[in-house]
């Protein structure tokens, strides 16, 4: 095959991906970011684990779980022995049996009530409450994360595809560059140098659309993973990305002590501790235990004055514990309980200052990208039309290939800035909005 035909049809194979690629997108079904978040809240895998979690914070909370309330049991037992019995009675009288046999059942209802518990019972109740309540913060958590999650994952294939669209037009000006300079060559007025050159940089160029292409279909399994659907469906997204430029540092400082799901969190851990303590404290004072009960008793005995014996009647007691020595075992919780509630608390504050930080952290890189998106919005305006004007006098010869190219590449490197910066400007607010416990899509 000749170098012609060899260009021919490399350029044919070129169109031909081109058009089949661009025909696949068109029969692509849009997922617009409304829709996967809502497809990521109904199927993602830590979102069902936290549901099912916080079910069983939720079933926890009961009265009986925390021993407010008595217990009922029906009782049953059957007794039997068979012996060699001999007796003597009081008046002198002997008796004697072999394999005697004797049976005493009993059944009946009994009721058990802890009446009074140090209070323990009621500090328990709280705990238990609190516990519902992280369940429920665990879950909101999980939430949050999956949607920052979908929207830095859907807005990064935006970015990427503004970026695929960007390689695209470069591509189409390098053919159009082959091709002039193709031409120029067969009249003699371009070395064969200025059509060698040409071609590597329209190899590169499709070599960079190739490698783009291929990291979007990446990021589009990573958001179909997200979703918990399958992975191999394919999609299109939009085309923009709309970045919210007014957020307030204050409005931001004060949703967050009040929202930010990890500082509540902490909170509920303080009040666990303390409800703990509370707990342990209760065991230096006496429990008190209400028992009743109804029973059916009956007897048999082979030798005896009584041959059988049937009773049935209530039952009730009350029973009392006091706690006077364990060895120093209470003394030893108390202080354990006392520094488990002083670490609570330093938890807490050390997590105000972290969340602080990263509040303060993401607002400085959101106010900066937002200054980025303006200066790279000019830069490729400014590249733009540089390249329009190398390219009316490339058409003319007015202008060598290696300054075309030069210009080529000078608009391809703004276009890839702007829209990354648009991209780090959009991540840094979805940051700080679930920093502030406000994300929304």
């Amino acid at each position: 095959m000749n170098t012609m035909m060899k260009s021919y049809y490399n350029r044919y194979l070129l169109v031909f991906t081109l058009l089949l690629f661009g025909l696949n997108t068109m029969a692509q079904q849009k997922l617009g970011l409304k829709e996967a978040v809502e497809i990521a809240l109904k199927n993602n895998y830590d979102i069902l684990l936290s549901a099912n979690q916080k079910e069983v914070a939720k079933n926890n909370l009961s009265l009986a779980a925390a021993g407010l309330v008595p217990s009922i049991n029906g009782n049953f037992s059957n007794n039997n022995t068979i012996q060699n019995s001999k007796q003597t009675l009081a008046n002198g009288t002997k008796q004697q049996q072999d394999d005697a046999k004797n049976t005493n059942t009993n059944y009946g209802v009994s009721l058990n009530w802890r009446i009074f518990d140090g209070l323990a019972m009621f500090a328990n109740y709280e705990r238990l409450q609190r516990i519902q309540a992280s369940g429920e913060l665990n879950f909101r958590m999980a939430v949050e994360n999956t949607i920052a999650n979908v929207l830095n994952t859907y807005y990064d294939l935006v970015r990427q595809n503004q970026q695929i669209q960007s390689l695209e037009t470069a591509l189409e000006i390098s053919q159009m560059r082959l091709k002039n300079a193709n031409n120029r060559f067969k009249i003699g007025k371009a070395s064969k140098l200025e059509v060698l050159a040409a071609r590597v940089d329209l190899n590169t160029d499709t070599t960079n659309l190739l490698r783009q292409k291929d990291v979007f279909r990446t990021t589009q399994i990573q958001l179909n993973e997200l979703l918990a659907r399958d992975i191999q469906t394919v999609f299109s997204v939009v085309d923009s990305i709309d970045i919210q430029s007014d957020l307030s540092f204050s409005d931001l400082q004060n949703s967050t002590d009040s929202k930010n799901p990890e500082i509540q969190q902490a909170r509920i851990n303080q009040q666990i501790a303390r409800l703990n303590q509370k707990q342990v404290r209760a065991n230096r004072l006496p429990t008190v235990n209400v028992t009743t009960g109804y029973v059916f008793n009956n007897s048999t005995s082979a030798l005896g004055f009584a041959r059988e014996a049937t009773g049935r009647g209530f039952s009730y007691g009350l029973t009392a514990t006091v706690p006077l020595f364990n060895g120093f075992l209470q003394s030893r919780n108390e202080k354990n309980a006392a520094i488990n509630l002083d670490n609570s608390l330093i938890q807490y504050k050390q997590t105000q200052l972290r969340i602080s930080s990263q509040l303060n952290i993401a607002y400085q890189t959101y106010k900066t990208n937002l200054e980025l998106v303006k200066l790279e919005l000019q830069n490729q305006e400014i590249a733009k039309q540089n390249l329009d004007i190398s390219l009316e006098k490339f058409r003319l010869g007015s202008l060598s290939p290696v300054e075309f190219r030069e210009a080529q590449l000078n608009y391809l490197n703004a276009f890839v800035r702007y829209s990354d910066a648009k991209f780090q400007a959009k991540q840094a607010e979805t940051a700080l909005k679930q920093i502030a416990g406000i994300i929304n899509f």
